[in-house]
């Protein structure tokens, strides 16, 4: 069994995931394809990953790539989690996570909508709910969910949980029946309101998005394919790290990793997991730094995280396993950063990294803070270091 050591699991993140300067990607569909998606729970990341690994990237690009020639798709997928994806990813996508994660939603809402006494037969009520929005929607031809709500009546109706308590609040049935028709497929999340920080999206019919449907894929075939792009981009990786970026079960993962023929490898600590043709050793780069955003796919592309993390998460994580901004050098993180409000990027270390990394981690700052500009942009889910350096 082959070794590859923690220095070259950090030569092959650095390289593979575009954070060298002499290999950056070529396109923000290029990046997007090769980490196999890009996170986009939070919009801004979307938009600060690709600064950080492609090479001239501007706002404009990565807008004309999502809402004009629409060579990718927003859409939920691996472990329930937005990311963005070409769309030959897409479709492999769907059929290996996504279509899953429809069915068992639709079952769960349509449980809680009976318990709730919103009605005695949930799944009839989704079905009839979704054909209304659907119909509104194509009439409408693209819509914000407040119009759609205004013209269909069950929309509007409302879920209340906790009374009395604290953390009582409502359910709008509009966002559920959106997901549920996005996650089928039926309908695209399109253009948002607001810069391209926000995340009020309008909906399109997929028809009228697409030039045409995505093709619809054998669900292990497709899982197969999912694990063998994984391993490609962030192998190796271990059967945990695997399971957890995928939301799959043991059984799909084991049997798409035999489907694939991958080959165990010896890691510092334990097993890993490679293609079979993918065990040449990688050359280590120059040290670079880079700064990457809140939910970055690097810095949650795997579950055992301490051969790039080392120490750092319970600073750079917050409490349900969300990545802040990270601050690399050399393949692994070594701080974390913010926008103030004066538009300024700052960043703190949490290692003494010496005069040269501190020179490129400051001129990888200011090209930040140049780069975003007029924008403010703020993580939907702050971390201990961010609330530190924020003062």
């Amino acid at each position: 069994m082959r070794k590859v050591s923690t220095e070259e699991r950090r030569a092959r993140l650095t390289r593979r995931h575009f954070l060298a300067p002499d290999a950056k990607a070529r396109s923000f569909v290029e990046l997007a394809r090769e980490l196999v998606g890009l996170h986009a729970s939070d919009p801004a990341s979307v938009y600060l990953a690709a600064h950080a690994r492609v090479s001239d990237a501007s706002v404009a690009e990565i807008e004309r790539a999502l809402y004009d020639d629409r060579t990718v798709l927003r859409m939920i997928g691996m472990r329930r989690t937005m990311f963005v994806v070409p769309l030959d990813l897409a479709a492999i996508v769907r059929a290996a996570c996504t279509n899953a994660i429809a069915a068992a939603q639709r079952r769960r809402y349509a449980k809680v909508m009976e318990e709730a006494g919103i009605t005695r037969d949930g799944a009839e009520w989704l079905e009839a709910a979704g054909r209304d929005a659907l119909a509104a929607l194509e009439a409408r031809g693209q819509a914000f969910a407040a119009e759609l709500s205004a013209d269909v009546p069950r929309l509007r109706e409302k879920l209340t949980y906790g009374e009395g308590k604290s953390w009582a609040g409502s359910q709008s049935m509009t966002t559920w029946v959106l997901f549920l028709l996005a996650a089928e497929g039926r309908i695209v999340r399109g253009r948002p309101r607001g810069t391209w920080t926000g995340s009020q999206w309008s909906w399109v019919p997929a028809p009228s998005w697409l030039d045409e449907p995505l093709p619809e894929l054998d669900a292990d075939t497709a899982r197969a394919e999912l694990v063998r792009r994984w391993l490609g981009a962030f192998g190796p990786g271990t059967l945990t790290d695997l399971r957890w970026w995928s939301g799959l079960t043991a059984a799909q993962v084991k049997a798409a990793l035999a489907a694939i023929a991958a080959v165990e490898v010896s890691l510092d600590g334990g097993t890993g997991l490679v293609l079979g043709d993918d065990d040449e050793p990688v050359p280590a780069p120059e040290p670079s730094a880079a700064l990457l955003p809140a939910l970055d796919p690097t810095t949650m592309g795997w579950k055992e995280r301490d051969w790039y993390l080392g120490a750092h998460a319970v600073m750079l994580f917050d409490t349900n396993g969300n990545a802040g901004p990270t601050v690399w050098w050399d393949g692994r993180v070594v701080g974390g950063w913010m926008q103030r409000k004066d538009g300024e990027v700052v960043y703190g270390l949490l290692e003494d990294l010496g005069a040269d990394a501190r020179a490129a981690i400051d001129a990888e700052a200011a090209r930040l803070s140049a780069w975003i500009g007029d924008v403010r942009v703020t993580p939907r889910f702050p971390t201990p270091f961010h609330r530190e350096l924020a003062g």
